[in-house]
């Protein structure tokens, strides 16, 4: 019963308890500081997942942010991929030596994949007893009370915050629940704005890469060099471990390879006459582009697949159409990375296409080139004929015509030696005239007289100067391909022979047909072949000619000094075909 005491005025009043006021007025005042810092916590955290714009920053302080929040032991949040599994998952409260132990991220099964099937905030007492549970893997520490809550961005559901373990309590309250969802809004926005920066950010990186392709090739660089450092970029830019460029023939021979990063060795020089069974033909079945999970497992990829052994997640792009295609970009990721998602996949194909761009304006200018080209070779032939050979022609008839005149026997038998030397030059330029107006094309096999230049060309460095040369006679159209290949072959090996023995300063090739020879004649003003000297290089020579009917001999040059004239013959079978 309540005691009263008298008032001022003489009445009486129920008496309270001093310490009862004094411990309600505790309470509401534990209230109010308790709330004014949770929300001052959920002020921080809003503030601080906001603060970055790359990606990967912003997911980790989103999750560090909710567990700060709630006070929980554990955090994680997964990012839900475009197959509805986790893509990736970031812990927080567990350390690197026991992630080890523990293995493998999860990829969504179990209670966490309730969350990707259900996106809606899920509050456990006890985690193990809800239906979707199957447990923890080895080495995991014990976790009970459990709050998942998904993240949306722009009502697209990104991911889930998974938090355990609440500090102080044995149950995560509704309160802890209202503001890890409030905080789940501010990390939709922050996530959103963090993608577009960086989708941003990697659309410029990738128009750069292209820009500076088109640049290299336009300007003359080599093919492959600029194709190499593209390769380099799209690794770097699509966080990859690996790139392939195949490059691809309109009938589907792979023609060679570029590879850049792990393993690099494995896939360089790929020359197959199909592209069945690679990633290249699954790329060009579906569209110009396909992803896999892992392409060391793949059932498409039946070719060499031990080339892709510890990698995992792939993508190839086709660079270029069906109609024009140059080759298929491939970059695949080491075995347990996360895959290649449709933002990702979706500027590597406008990526693919500036590069099918650059590749074809790179070929157009070398067309140009080739036609310009073509254009002053029959300029320059034209005026070989027209002005150089009339005028030798002109000085031949003179030098004829005036050696009735001389009457000493010296003086005319230079004379003639001069007009022979008119004649041969003659025949020379002549020559020359039927070589620069051959135009090859791209596909045919290079005719002789191109390849008899070329051989010659080669041989340059290890002499030390230029051999002369001289070409008679139809070398394109009587030498069928047995000898042609023949041709080069021994040019190549009295060079090579020259450079090696004979330390000449001059030497001479001349191919020559005439009446259905073909002779390979190679001098030079060395020392001779002395009776010691190797000779196993000219038993091949002769060896070749005797295969085709023909002889080898190799003697002293007549003229004085020193000196050695090869001389290789074969008679000629014209291919009927």
């Amino acid at each position: 019963m309540a005691t009263e005491e008298p008032k001022p005025d003489g009445s009486r009043i129920p008496r309270l308890r001093l310490d009862e006021l004094l411990d309600e007025l505790q309470v509401r005042i534990d209230d109010v500081r308790g709330t004014r810092d949770h929300l001052q916590g959920l002020l921080e955290a809003v503030m601080s997942v906001g603060r970055e714009l790359e990606l990967p920053q912003v997911l980790r302080g989103i999750v560090e942010a909710a567990v700060t929040l709630v006070d929980a032991r554990y955090g994680a949040l997964g990012v839900i991929g475009d197959d509805q599994k986790l893509a990736e998952f970031l812990p927080v409260g567990i350390g690197d030596d026991l992630r080890e132990q523990i293995g493998d991220l999860p990829s969504g099964h179990g209670l966490l994949g309730e969350l990707i099937r259900n996106p809606r905030t899920l509050r456990l007492s006890e985690l193990s007893e809800h239906p979707a549970s199957y447990g923890f893997p080895p080495h995991h520490p014990p976790m009970h009370s459990f709050l998942g809550v998904p993240i949306r961005v722009r009502e697209e559901v990104f991911g889930n915050l998974y938090l355990t373990e609440k500090r102080g309590a044995a149950d995560f309250d509704a309160e802890d629940e209202a503001l890890v969802t409030t905080l789940a809004v501010a990390a939709g926005i922050a996530i959103e704005n963090a993608r577009l920066y960086e989708e941003g950010t990697i659309r410029q990186r990738w128009l750069a890469a292209n820009s500076e392709l088109t640049s290299a090739l336009l300007s003359g660089a080599d093919e492959a060099e600029g194709l190499g450092r593209m390769l380099e970029q799209a690794v770097d830019i699509a966080r990859a471990d690996l790139g392939v460029f195949y490059r691809v023939a309109t009938d589907g021979e792979l023609r060679g390879s570029l590879a850049r990063g792990e393993g690099a060795d494995a896939h360089r020089g790929v020359v197959l006459p199909s592209s069945e069974g690679t990633l290249a033909a699954a790329a060009l079945a579906q569209d110009g582009l396909v992803t896999v999970e892992d392409v060391a497992s793949d059932e498409r990829v039946t070719v060499q697949p031990e080339r892709w052994a510890g990698f995992g997640p792939a993508v190839a792009v086709a660079v270029g159409t069906k109609e024009r295609l140059s080759g298929v970009l491939i970059l695949t990721r080491r075995r347990g990375q996360h895959p290649f998602q449709g933002v990702e996949t979706a500027a590597l194909r406008g990526f693919a296409g500036q590069a099918a761009l650059a590749l074809e304006l790179a070929a157009r200018r070398r067309d140009t080139e080739q036609v310009s080209l073509l254009e002053d070779r029959d300029r320059i032939a034209r005026d070989l004929h027209d002005l150089a050979i009339q005028r030798l022609f002109a000085t031949g008839m003179t030098l004829q015509s005036a050696r009735r005149f001389v009457e000493h026997p010296e003086a005319a038998d230079r004379l003639n030696r001069a007009i022979d030397d008119l004649d041969a030059t003659i025949k020379i330029i002549r020559s020359t005239i039927f070589g620069l107006r051959e135009h090859d094309t791209a596909k045919a096999t290079p005719k002789l007289r191109y390849r008899v230049v070329k051989t010659v060309d080669s041989a340059t460095a290890a002499l030390g100067f230029t051999p002369a040369l001289r070409m008679e006679g139809l070398l394109d159209t009587d030498v069928p391909p047995e000898a042609a290949e023949a041709v080069t072959l021994v040019i190549g090996e009295a060079l090579t022979n020259v450079a090696r023995h004979a330390k000449a300063h001059r030497a001479e090739v001349a191919v020559v047909v005439e009446d259905g020879i073909l002779t390979v004649k190679v001098t030079d003003d060395g020392v001779g072949i002395t009776s010691d000297a190797a000779r196993s290089g000219l038993r091949n020579l002769a060896e070749r000619a005797e295969n085709l009917a023909g002889d080898l001999s190799v003697g002293a040059r007549s003229e004085p000094g020193r000196g050695t004239v090869l001389e290789w013959r074969i008679p000629l079978r014209v291919d009927p075909g």
